[in-house]
């Protein structure tokens, strides 16, 4: 089975707000889709956490090496991609792209053996794995209100990023987190997330225990992205330091670049994005070290439905890989398969059992975000 061709749509419309300080806006594209097509009728797909304009510049150098290869060997073929094009930088747009092509290529592996992705990818640790509602940060009392609306509809983990937290005083940051956990009660997982990788993060490594100390009083699960994401010896300190977990790593990419993070201990959880580290390949080979080193790999998903899917499956097939990021409110999620996501009594997510990725998406309203582009074969 060889590639024959290879297309990218961007989603546009609905975009989400993303908390940043230069904000994204619903006309902007920051998730595009892609197919890999194959020369047997078998389209596998994939998502990638940037815009189609980089996407498209990026496959005008990779589809001369992705044409006629063998579909259904994802990890080999990722890694040539990365190999033959370490001189423009890896890291970037390139490798960004890789990554949807690697998920599509797991889920043209998956189809084509009748087997969901997970099992490929080593054997089902569990069926359905818990997700954490994740939401923009806002002041005290509407946060309540909101989150109290999510828990309504199930879900029993949350995490809570950006907005005003660390961006105005530690009063109001503890106020946030008070009347959430007040909220919520007890019995549900909390976890924050600083955004210390938005533009000029002002924060440093005293504000950071600081503000871990007290996060320790509401019993948050894990305190995330709380320095900027280059500051590694900051990072080492307060892991060992903060009475609460630390978390982080979203905006790393290649297995590489992780390496000297977990041989460091600058994380007890690491947080790689399927559709920008270089896909499915990558994000096993990277939760596997972070298990030699005793860090646990939950990963970052700032998603679409196909990007969940996926890191569903990557739940799937790492014994500590216990929860997954579930955006809250984006259509790009919530609309764009047939099937829509349920959460069980318990609040738990069931991982696809279908072939590939296992789902089906809503062509319909594909077409509504990419303004029906054609872009699968037939459409």
């Amino acid at each position: 089975m060889r590639i024959r061709d290879i297309r990218a749509v961007g989603l546009r419309g609905q975009t989400p707000e993303g908390g940043w300080s230069d904000e994204i806006e619903q006309e902007d594209c920051i998730h595009t889709l892609v197919a890999v097509i194959t020369d047997e009728g078998v389209t596998g797909l994939g998502s990638v956490y940037t815009s189609d304009q980089l996407v498209r510049g990026s496959l005008s150098v990779l589809r001369p090496l992705l044409l006629g290869e063998n579909a259904l060997e994802p990890e080999r073929v990722a890694e040539k991609l990365h190999q033959a094009t370490f001189w423009m930088g890896r890291g970037g747009s390139i490798t960004h792209t890789i990554s949807g092509i690697d998920i599509a290529l797991w889920d043209i592996l998956g189809k084509a053996t009748g087997q969901p992705v997970g099992r490929l990818l080593g054997g089902r640790y569990r069926d359905r794995v818990k997700p954490y509602a994740s939401l923009l940060m806002d002041q005290p009392a509407p946060l309540a209100e909101h989150l109290l609306r999510i828990k309504a509809q199930g879900f029993r983990a949350f995490k809570m990023g950006w907005g005003p937290f660390g961006r105005v005083s530690h009063a109001l940051d503890e106020a946030i987190v008070r009347a959430s956990r007040d909220a919520l009660g007890p019995d549900c997982l909390l976890m924050v997330d600083a955004g210390g990788s938005d533009a000029f993060w002002p924060n440093g490594y005293k504000w950071a225990l600081r503000t871990a100390e007290m996060l320790a009083d509401y019993d948050v699960t894990w305190f995330e992205e709380p320095l900027q994401p280059d500051a590694l010896q900051d990072y080492i300190r307060l892991r060992e330091r903060a009475p609460v977990p630390i978390s982080g790593g979203e905006v790393i990419t290649r297995r590489q670049a992780f390496l000297p993070w977990l041989q460091a201990g600058a994380f007890d959880i690491v947080q790689p994005d399927a559709t920008k580290v270089g896909g499915l390949s990558e994000s096993r080979r990277i939760g596997w070290m972070a298990q030699a080193y005793g860090i646990r790999l939950i990963p970052h998903g700032w998603n679409t439905a196909i990007g969940l899917a996926a890191d569903l499956h990557l739940a799937s097939a790492l014994p500590d890989t216990d929860l997954v990021e579930y955006i809250t409110g984006s259509p790009y999620l919530d609309d764009l398969v047939e099937d829509r996501w349920h959460l069980d009594e318990e609040g738990m997510l069931a991982i696809p059992d279908r072939p590939g990725l296992g789902i089906a998406l809503d062509f319909g309203a594909v077409a509504r975000y990419t303004g029906g582009e054609p872009w699968l074969p037939e459409s």
